[in-house]
């Protein structure tokens, strides 16, 4: 049994467009294509994407998808695989939900004594999963760019991951107080910040004022970063967002 594009898209959410540029960079070739030119595909391939669309929710990049869908052999043993990474990340994702719940109660009591959020119980890896690997989808008009930062992060090391987690979640909790005292993105406490993050992140290549600013708005448009940093404070990625604007603005034009 054979399924068009079309039908593959509606089964799978997947965009039929997504799914032409798979067949281009020759992740997911269809099974065969018809005389009209539209791409069918078979339960084989079927599976196959399956594979990916779980790699890819686990925060893998395509090209390493590419990478480990090449190297697989057995795919029962593969889905297997997939099974236990998905399983530790729903016990992952059910720890930090348990800790955001009692980062909110305890927000929502600071801000109601009128007392700075310091000291407040957060999740330290609040961005585990959420790897600079996922810059690619968010800068995809930036190709360059997203390359060169989906090279550094190929060669990180597990403990060097983690560390940029850690620091990521610091950073955050720091502009979630700036936010919380009223202090306005263009604040130089707040520039200060993101001047830091800017470094980080040049240091792997030079960055215009408008591949930052295509930073800045991934902070909103990302579902899984907006998600992250609306975890630790509501209209925290929105703060982010204007504060690296006013960056752009100021110091990158």
């Amino acid at each position: 049994m054979a399924w068009s594009i079309a039908e593959v898209a509606r089964m799978s959410g997947v965009t039929a467009r997504t799914l032409r540029h798979y067949d281009e960079i020759e992740l997911l070739p269809p099974a065969w294509i018809g005389s009209n030119g539209h791409r069918y595909y078979e339960e084989r391939e079927l599976l196959r994407l399956q594979q990916v669309l779980v790699l890819r929710a686990l925060g893998v990049s395509l090209s390493e998808v590419g990478r480990i869908l090449a190297s697989q052999v057995d795919e029962l043993e593969a889905l297997r695989g997939h099974h236990r990474q998905l399983l530790a990340e729903r016990d992952r994702l059910t720890a930090l939900a348990a800790t955001v719940s009692r980062t909110i109660t305890e927000l929502e009591q600071s801000r109601k004594d009128g007392r700075p959020m310091t000291g407040i119980n957060r999740p330290e890896n609040l961005f585990e999963g959420i790897q600079p690997a996922q810059y690619e989808d968010s800068l995809r008009d930036y190709p360059e760019l997203a390359e060169s930062i989906g090279r550094a992060t190929a060669t990180m090391t597990d403990a060097e991951i983690e560390a940029g987690q850690r620091e990521r979640t610091a950073l955050m909790i720091r502009l979630a107080e700036l936010m919380a005292a009223g202090t306005p993105a263009d604040a130089d406490a707040v520039q200060a910040e993101v001047d830091g993050q800017y470094r980080a992140v040049a240091a792997l290549r030079p960055l215009s004022a408008e591949e930052y600013r295509a930073i800045g708005r991934s902070c909103v448009e990302n579902e899984q970063w907006r998600a992250a940093y609306e975890a630790i404070a509501p209209g925290l990625a929105a703060y982010q967002r204007d504060a690296i604007e006013a960056y752009a603005t100021t110091r990158l034009t």
